[in-house]
């Protein structure tokens, strides 16, 4: 299928999946292409959800799409089927655009369990739906976005993306019973663990070199984190992270070793009065023609659909400035920058090197903002200054990240 010129592949993109399975592939995309569910070559929707009629009334909508998710019924691979609305029964109530942009950023949660608008059409429950009705074993399955970079997220054309967390995640969690999964990118915490290095340690804080894979503080289905690496070491379990990085991101993290001391670093942390400089490795066209040294100013929210993402939202964002300097441009096209963050929005450093509003640069390694493919994050928490609380002494720390 060729897009014509007047094609929402070049007005908006879409997301294209692909799934091998033991005797060829198929092959599908998100919701509809060009105002169709079908064209020749993809798998056809799980359910015609556009044969269905509008509600007049908000509580006439409400039913029909109650409906709609009744009859919307997925198989997994142990041959059970359940419909939308059994999905989502034990999921967090789902937050709407309209619930979340409200003022002061204040979140509200709706009170009824209904799944997401869209639920069931993205293209992994479409492509697994249709190899479990048609008798075909699963292999692999991978997305990847094609045509134009949408409004209000980072999609880049060519790109591999996961599933997004509000959608497809608890259909996937049911779909993928019965079926072995592996993953190139899985990692052993416990080797992690005895990676991780302490810098520095007195009776008041630590610091230590956080590898990259290893969570900040204790996650979801076991996986262990930096207070975990440390108490294997024989410290107090009441040492607490003043600040976090990302679970991808290497380098300099500050613990505290009592509250009073974890409360004492997080007002400093809060009033910036602790310098932090970031080592990226990032790959972009634009940033041959950029300044040198500069300030990124894009203001950050939380993309209600698709958590821990987030996007660039100049009425509802918080603030958020980072201060850039290239420090090499190397043979291979990459360029070694470091990044001064100024606020501490979560992906702040990420998204601010993606957006093209920004360096239009995505740091190699990052999954979610559309890096070039790598073994792991190219960003690495470098440097580190402050005063200590208690001895006032000005501490500083200094990590080469090797890229």
């Amino acid at each position: 299928m060729l897009a014509t010129p007047d094609s929402e592949l070049h007005r908006c993109g879409k997301m294209f999946g692909v799934l091998v399975h033991s005797g060829g592939y198929i092959a599908a995309f998100s919701a509809q292409l060009d105002g169709s569910y079908y064209h020749d070559g993809f798998v056809p929707p799980v359910y015609e959800c556009a044969a269905m009629p509008i509600g007049t009334s908000r509580e006439e909508s409400q039913r029909l799409q109650r409906l709609l998710f009744a009859n919307y019924r997925l198989t997994n691979g142990l041959g059970e089927t359940k419909n939308l609305l059994e999905i989502f029964r034990n999921e967090k109530p789902i937050i709407s655009p309209e619930e979340w942009y409200v003022s002061g950023n204040k979140t509200r949660l709706s009170t009824e369990k209904l799944p997401p608008s869209g639920a069931g059409e993205c293209c992994a429950p479409k492509l697994l739906q249709y190899a479990f009705l048609h008798g075909l074993t699963p292999v692999a399955l991978a997305e990847f976005w094609v045509g134009a970079m949408p409004q209000n997220e980072l999609r880049r054309e060519g790109t591999f993306y996961s599933p997004c967390s509000s959608r497809c995640v608890p259909i996937l969690r049911h779909m993928l019973q019965g079926m072995e999964i592996t993953s190139p990118e899985q990692t052993t915490s416990e080797l992690l663990c005895r990676e991780i290095e302490i810098i520095y340690e007195d009776a008041y804080l630590i610091v230590v070199n956080k590898p990259s894979g290893l969570l900040s503080v204790p996650g979801k289905n076991g996986q262990l984190s930096v207070i975990d690496a440390l108490l294997l070491k024989g410290h107090s379990a009441v040492i607490q992270p003043v600040h976090r990085l990302d679970q991808d991101t290497s380098g300099l993290l500050v613990l505290a070793k009592t509250p009073e001391m974890y409360k004492t670093l997080q007002a400093y942390f809060q009033r910036r009065d602790i310098q932090k400089r970031y080592e990226a490795l990032i790959t972009g066209e634009k940033i041959k023609v950029l300044p040198t040294e500069g300030q990124i100013s894009l203001p950050l929210l939380p993309n209600p659909y698709d958590r821990p993402r987030q996007m660039v939202d100049r009425e509802h964002g918080k603030t958020a400035l980072t201060r850039y300097t290239i420090r090499e441009y190397r043979e291979d096209g990459s360029v070694l920058v470091d990044f001064f963050p100024l606020t501490g929005r979560t992906h702040q450093l990420r998204v601010h090197s993606s957006h093209p509003d920004g360096l239009d640069a995505p740091i190699i390694g990052d999954r979610l903002y559309g890096g070039k493919p790598a073994e792991r994050l190219m960003l690495h928490a470098a440097e580190m200054e402050f005063l200590h609380p208690v001895t006032k002494e000005r501490m500083h720390f200094c990590i080469p990240s090797r890229f």
